[in-house]
């Protein structure tokens, strides 16, 4: 007899299979993240139809079968519509879980990847969030999501020598995991340029406050900036998270 497991899940990815099924990924409350099958979900008369599709936050109940764990039941709770009417906020959307899916990895549960994962798609669901927002909360998201998972950058002292950053020449190392200071930087060899505003804003972003992080006045070459920096460190997070594993 099978077991039934039920939980608040967030569906961050769909797979079609077949002619009938789908593969949900899902980071549940209490299980961490899952892939559930929906057996027979595409079918019109499916009662789980209605209850689970990508970025509905639902209350799920499934099976754990020899090969697979099976969707049951899908109620939904919250489909973030206004999310849904914006392009622009949905392909940062698909942004987000694609990040949350590669460096999330295991089936244990946490409670603060949990609330990270509520907050970010509830802030992106704001009818007056603004255009600017729309990349800010990428970076909110990513730097908050990398500190939870334990690699939180050093951006007050250099890494390498513990002294302050007090030069106008520094330079982020994702080996060294924070900012290098120049003279250390011309030791070491390896690292990208980052500015003083962009090290500023990081750091608020990573006080996890977004009422407080969505007041900052950021510039195009602001947000340039931090793709830069983000996507160099994601970069290198990829590749160890994946080796981990």
């Amino acid at each position: 007899m099978f077991i039934h497991y039920r939980s608040q899940g967030f569906i961050l990815k769909k797979e079609n299979l077949s002619e009938s099924d789908q593969l949900f990924t899902i980071y549940t409350e209490d299980f961490g993240k899952l892939e559930i099958l929906g057996k027979a979900i595409r079918k019109i008369k499916s009662k789980l139809r209605s209850g689970a599709d990508i970025f509905y936050l639902s209350d799920i109940e499934f099976i754990q079968g020899k090969t697979h764990k099976t969707l049951t039941d899908a109620i939904v709770i919250e489909k973030f519509e206004n999310l849904r009417k914006h392009l622009k906020r949905l392909q940062i959307a698909y942004k987000i879980a694609e990040v949350f899916d590669e460096l999330v990895k295991g089936q244990e549960k946490d409670e603060n990847l949990w609330k990270l994962i509520l907050e970010i798609f509830n802030g992106l669901n704001t009818r007056s969030l603004l255009t600017v927002h729309y990349l800010l909360i990428y970076y909110y998201f990513f730097w908050n999501l990398i500190s939870v998972l334990g690699y939180h950058p050093e951006l007050y002292k250099c890494p390498f020598c513990q002294k302050n950053l007090v030069s106008e020449n520094l330079y982020f190392s994702q080996r060294e995991g924070g900012v290098l200071c120049n003279q250390c930087f011309q030791k070491l060899k390896h690292g990208k340029k980052i500015d003083q505003e962009t090290i500023k804003i990081i750091r608020i972003l990573l006080k996890r406050d977004w009422q407080i992080s969505k007041r900052l006045k950021v510039t195009p070459d602001n947000l340039k900036s931090l793709k830069t920096i983000s996507d160099y460190f994601l970069l290198f997070l990829r590749k160890s998270i994946v080796s981990s594993f």
